[in-house]
């Protein structure tokens, strides 16, 4: 038996978010056995890792979450207690060309972990004791808000309204996906709500916002125009800009992770947001100003790279989470205000250029086989 007091298998521990929260759990639980599952496509990068290798808790697994025996084999073999489960592909331009990578990942991924875990917990004499399956979801499956602000000011009001409207996304909100991105994420939270309902597992889901900060694959908004203005490429912009977001510095979102992975209550549903709703438009002048004076430039000179092109189908206007209920029930709130969260962003972009050119290059593909392969 393992001498660690718990193992949790994280899915997609090699993409963005999910590096964030491997490294959180490896390095806050050193009694915990962390397992990281990828199945290292275009945006599983374990360079993001490097900093842990070697740990005696942390270990990593190639696996495609779509095959059920190897799942279900490696839960057996590490008797896995708890699933964290990031894996998942979350590119809406991607989804719109291609819907069936997002069903066969988002949802039959997300089918074969449940099973998995299912099997493996009911064989146990304690069955669900001290289990736990984390699913981690978009605000995407809400479909889109109003702005009924347009005029308003950044940041959420002190009376409880957003600079754009008075309607936030909520845990019971009805789900109206627009996107086959957001309809396959939707589908695997339906499953993992049927699975508690149906055999009582101890699931919990939860949506968040926008993430932003280190470690983002670059064909997300914020790094790549981070990139495209270092290299004074054009920044192409869907529409006229006006779609709001809400964004989450990646940081505060992996400490929600622990926090209700720990502490939430089996069965339920909590919202993640960062309480920063920002137009596109604005949230790029902001890029551009801050990216400019690092580069030693002036503020705001390379605005003349904005390029608008044709919006894309389906786009929502306004997104915007309300996390009230994990502020009352758990205590958490984001760390950092927006402006200093960007700061923070666009200097490590700048400052780990070599990432970035190892991304965009694709040379970062190689890691795995110089480190792992022949293992």
């Amino acid at each position: 038996m393992s001498d660690f007091k718990r193992t949790i298998l994280i899915t997609g521990g090699a993409g963005f978010i999910g590096s964030h929260v491997v490294r959180l759990f490896v390095d806050k639980y050193p009694d915990y056995h962390i397992i990281n599952i990828d199945k290292l496509t275009y945006a599983g990068n374990l360079e993001n890792l490097k900093d842990i290798e070697g740990r005696p808790n942390y270990s990593f697994e190639k696996l495609d979450v779509c095959d059920f025996d190897s799942i279900h084999a490696l839960m057996l073999r590490e008797h896995a207690d708890g699933v964290i489960h990031l894996a998942a592909e979350s590119h809406v331009d991607r989804s719109i060309k291609d819907p069936f990578t997002f069903a066969r990942t988002n949802v039959m991924g997300t089918l074969s972990m449940l099973q998995a875990a299912k099997l493996y917990w009911e064989s146990l004499p304690e069955k669900w004791a001290g289990k736990r399956f984390y699913h981690i979801s978009t605000d995407e499956v809400y479909g889109a808000l109003e702005i009924t602000r347009p005029e308003g000011t950044k940041g959420n009001e002190e009376a409880g309204g957003g600079p754009f409207g008075d309607d936030f996304f909520t845990e019971t909100r009805k789900y109206q996906p627009h996107s086959p991105y957001s309809a396959s994420k939707a589908s695997s939270d339906h499953f993992v709500r049927a699975f508690h309902d149906t055999y009582g597992m101890p699931t919990i889901v939860t949506n968040c916002s926008n993430n932003y900060g280190p470690y983002q694959f670059p064909e997300k908004l914020i790094p790549l125009f981070i990139n495209n203005i270092r290299h004074r490429k054009p920044l192409p912009v869907y529409g006229r800009g006006e779609n709001v977001r809400d964004w989450l510095y990646v940081e505060d979102h992996a400490r929600a992770i622990d926090l209700i992975f720990h502490k939430g209550t089996t069965g339920d549903t909590y919202n993640i947001g960062g309480f920063n709703e920002w137009k596109n438009i604005d949230l790029i002048k902001v890029l551009i100003r801050v990216t400019d004076r690092i580069l030693g430039r002036a503020e705001g000179s390379d605005e003349d790279l904005i390029t608008y092109v044709t919006d894309r189908p389906g786009h929502d206007m306004r997104y915007a989470i309300d996390s009230g209920k994990l502020s009352r029930e758990l205590g958490w709130k984001p760390s950092l205000q927006f402006e200093e969260g960007i700061e923070k962003t666009v200097r490590w972009y700048l400052d780990n250029q070599e990432w970035m050119d190892r991304v965009t290059s694709g040379d970062y593909q190689k890691y795995y086989d110089s480190m792992y392969k022949n293992r």
